[in-house]
């Protein structure tokens, strides 16, 4: 059995990698599909974000600076719908202050797995 999955692994120290070390680099662009991920500051962004979406990716968005203000998080909303409609895709908020945007005929099931 793996390690951590042990009872009592958990009092363990965890290790873990630090990303921000490695280079980025624009691996993405030869792959068909990527996942994005992106804060949403203002709607003027969203053009940036729907374009992922065009172009068949994953898009993760966190708006979190956009949750005091309910009439522009709901244009936001309103046209992630759209783009996700436009494209055959699904968009649907995810625990805290994100939202998923899918494309290509990718739909989210918005039950949970269960045993």
């Amino acid at each position: 059995m793996v390690d951590f999955l042990r009872r009592g692994a958990s009092e363990k120290a965890m290790n873990y990698i630090d990303l921000s070390i490695y280079e980025k680099t624009d691996e993405l662009k030869d792959n068909k599909k990527n996942v994005r991920f992106g804060d949403i500051y203002r709607y003027e962004d969203l053009r940036n974000f729907t374009e992922f979406v065009y172009n068949g990716d994953i898009v993760v968005l966190d708006y979190t600076p956009l949750a005091d203000d309910e009439l522009t998080l709901r244009r936001v909303i309103s046209e992630l719908k759209e783009t996700a409609k436009d494209v055959d895709g699904d968009v649907v908020s995810l625990g805290g202050n994100y939202l998923l945007v899918t494309s290509d005929g990718i739909k989210i099931d918005r039950n949970k797995i269960k045993k």
